[in-house]
């Protein structure tokens, strides 16, 4: 598995399922373009970037190239790295039928092409099977009544508008999220100043 410092910016789940076996960060999706209208994403996807760097890796098809360059845009240039697959024709194979350009998503090309995308695109490469110091892990949020306990949903509410991040993050999303962002003890912290 590759280590790198920076989250990694996808279009949808599926691309988020494939890197999650490949790749040690955290994994954002963008939900297609739905991040054009989504101001609490950017907003969301604005601060990782501040925190820890971004690596964009979408389709190699138009609207990956369109949702590409959207982000250029809503990213300090400084703070945002390109990851670009190849032009493979092909269709996924969830899929009845190839895309409308014919091209393999990030889904569909191999774990081999995809590592080698990432080592090009001058992503900071941690290292390999290592787990990050002060990570938070699921335990940690119930532990901080964060998720299964009685008010878990309340708190996650107020959390998650004191750090002005969108409202509607699952708890998977929110775990990465905070990861991306603060350490564990950093998080506590915050949620005593909160409290």
């Amino acid at each position: 598995m590759l280590k790198i410092k920076e989250a990694v910016i996808v279009e949808g789940r599926y691309d988020k399922i494939k890197l999650s076996s490949i790749i040690d960060a955290p994994i954002i999706e963008t939900n297609g373009f739905r991040v054009f209208s989504d101001k609490e994403k950017q907003n969301l996807i604005r601060k990782i970037a501040d925190t820890r760097g971004i690596l964009v890796l979408t389709d190699s098809d138009s609207a990956g190239f369109v949702i590409r360059n959207f982000l250029k845009g809503v990213v300090d240039k400084s703070k945002i790295k390109h990851c670009y697959i190849p032009q493979i024709e092909g269709k996924e194979k969830r899929k009845p039928k190839k895309g409308k350009e014919g091209l393999l998503g990030v889904e569909g090309v191999s774990d081999d092409v995809i590592v080698d995308a990432v080592r090009k695109s001058g992503a900071t490469v941690i290292g390999e099977n290592t787990s990050v110091k002060g990570e938070i892990k699921k335990s940690d949020l119930f532990t901080l009544g964060l998720t299964g306990t009685e008010n878990a949903e309340k708190n996650r509410k107020k959390l998650l508008n004191h750090l002005n991040l969108p409202s509607y993050l699952s708890t998977n999303a929110m775990l990465t999220a905070l990861n991306c962002l603060y350490s564990l003890d950093e998080l506590k912290k915050l949620l005593d100043a909160i409290n």
